[in-house]
């Protein structure tokens, strides 16, 4: 009893927990400005604990903060084999947000000891103007070396065609301020 008892606290706090965080000092982690020493917010409609699974799932607008980083999803399945969080998958509507930006995808997949986060389905990464597009993220927390690929994607109604196996992206560049007193011409040089 005190083991599924001590499994089920585990998988209530489990999300975003990884190896470093639970052996290693105070670290960052290079990409998004991820702390695994910070604490862990879990907020959903439900939570489930299967016992013998040794998993949890969270379901229904399920909110996951950890420092400055934000994930956001329908459902979030966290696998704990032996009371050590290994993988977290989360499903529908995923969202993550960090100072480094936004990526967006169908479904995503943390796995906990290789620090692999992928993130599949019509992924959008946004930085302010810019937009990079694709089919599948692969981000390795702890080196900071994200790959985007695409694939064969269908059409979806009242959106721009993608091409297949291409991935988009469109950088803006900063725009400078007009110089203080020249908004309208006043000071410009005379021909």
């Amino acid at each position: 009893m005190r083991r599924k008892l001590a499994l089920l606290s585990l998988l209530c706090i489990a999300p975003m927990l990884s190896e470093p965080a639970l052996a290693a000092p105070a670290r960052s982690n290079p990409v998004a400005g991820l702390d695994s020493n910070q604490p862990i917010a879990v907020n959903a409609d439900s939570f489930l604990a299967d016992l013998n699974g040794e998993t949890g799932t969270y379901t229904g607008n399920v909110i996951v903060t950890q420092g400055n980083v934000r994930l956001r999803a329908d459902q979030v399945k966290v696998t704990a084999p032996g009371g050590r969080a290994s993988k977290m998958e989360a499903t529908g509507h995923v969202v993550v947000d960090s100072p480094s930006g936004q990526a967006v995808g169908d479904a995503g997949i943390y796995d906990v000891p290789s620090q692999l986060l992928h993130l599949n389905g019509h992924v959008v990464l946004t930085k302010d103007q810019n937009v990079m597009r694709g089919s599948a993220l692969e981000v390795a927390m702890a080196t900071g070396i994200a790959r985007l690929t695409a694939g064969a994607e269908p059409q979806v109604a009242g959106q721009p065609a993608q091409p297949q196996g291409r991935v988009q992206a469109l950088f803006v560049p900063a725009q400078k301020a007009p110089a203080a007193g020249n908004e309208s011409g006043a000071n410009a040089p005379k021909p």
